[in-house]
């Protein structure tokens, strides 16, 4: 009776283990979407999707031109890119070449890419137009994709520069 038991006990964990019953051997890396890794490894609270990161950045944080290690590059909407994207810049090796780091890019689904090669290939140097390293044919895509520009960590100072603050309001010895 005990080997009929030992028997339908293997049989009965091979049967949920082809069902998909079984544990994992290693846990489920997390898909991530470039907004949600974009807004995580840079600190910049922004969101809703890419495309829009660029509007929203104008009343809250500094914008420019130029990288700075830590920004944000914010891609138009083009082409299947219909969301727009957004990469976090991790190196700055030239004035027109970066490095960024990102997420959810071509043939890396729901993966994060470090250190990806970027390139300004704009006509007036502005970053308005990129050409991004693609793995697959180990040089830069064949695609030029038109960008905002760079989404700045700090926040946008008031006008003048001048920070106001409220005066501290007390009830103790007040009417």
């Amino acid at each position: 009776m005990t080997k009929r038991f030992k028997a339908a006990a293997v049989a009965l964990s091979l049967g949920l283990m082809a069902l998909g019953f079984a544990p994992s051997a290693k846990a489920q890396e997390p898909y991530w979407q470039c907004v949600t890794f974009a807004r995580m490894y840079s600190g910049i609270e922004i969101f809703g999707d890419a495309h829009t990161w660029w509007s929203q950045a104008q009343s809250r944080y500094r914008t420019g031109a130029r990288p700075q290690m830590g920004s944000v590059l914010a891609f138009q909407s083009s082409g299947r890119m219909s969301r727009g994207h957004v990469a976090v810049v991790s190196e700055i090796l030239t004035d027109r070449v970066i490095r960024v780091t990102h997420a959810n890019w071509g043939g890396s689904r729901g993966k994060v890419e470090e250190n990806v090669t970027v390139v300004d290939v704009s006509a007036n140097g502005d970053w308005t137009a990129v050409k991004v390293w693609y793995d697959p044919i180990n040089d830069l895509g064949t695609t030029v994709y038109p960008t905002y520009g760079f989404i700045h960590k700090a926040a946008l100072q008031p006008t003048g520069g001048v920070l106001l603050a409220a005066a501290p309001t007390s009830s103790i010895g007040q009417p």
